[in-house]
């Protein structure tokens, strides 16, 4: 059982005080709040008290440089639910890395991944596509390393939650199923 106050909890103390940043639970969508006037700690908000929405938020926070995380949101543009075939392949371009992060943090915490296109009501893409796409990304921070904050996460989840640690690529077995082979 995964309990969202056991991952706030390794969450903030590991960021709370070295990066005056918290998990903190929404109850809409999720957003990243830099300290301000109201607030004096940095806000990693996640959605509804999911575990899935709070590891993909935090992997934003993981790959978010420290000029960005003074940002509301990092500064980055969203186009929501419903893009067309452009703004599609440009959301799966920058999801690639935040999503490999993800799915690390996910098997630290011994959680199941699913890659996520976010596109409901809008242009279908490969699903399957995108997620070789994410695993190819996750493999390559495994051989050639995370950042200090995510290495650093990722160690306390695998202490918490008794996992195999350093990460290894036989951790993050995908296959693309047969029939759709040829569209990846």
């Amino acid at each position: 059982m995964h309990d969202i106050s056991d991952l706030k909890n390794i969450f903030d103390s590991q960021f709370g005080q070295s990066h005056n940043t918290r998990l903190v639970r929404g109850d809409a969508e999720p957003i990243y709040l830099p300290a301000n006037d109201t607030c004096d700690y940095h806000q990693v908000v996640f959605a509804h008290g999911f575990y899935a929405s709070a590891l993909h938020e935090i992997a934003h926070w993981l790959v978010a440089g420290e000029a960005r995380r003074l940002l509301e949101d990092y500064g980055y543009w969203y186009c929501p639910d419903g893009r067309d075939k452009a703004q599609q392949a440009e959301f799966e371009k920058v999801e690639v890395k935040p999503q490999a992060i993800e799915w690390a943090l996910s098997v630290a915490a011994s959680f199941k991944f699913n890659v996520s296109v976010d596109n409901l009501n809008g242009e279908q893409t490969c699903r399957f596509s995108f997620q070789k796409n994410v695993h190819d990304k996750v493999i390559a921070l495994i051989e050639n390393g995370f950042n200090t904050r995510t290495e650093q996460l990722l160690k306390a989840l695998a202490d918490f939650y008794k996992t195999p640690w350093p990460l290894t690529a036989e951790q993050f077995s995908w296959h693309c199923p047969q029939e759709f082979e040829n569209v990846v």
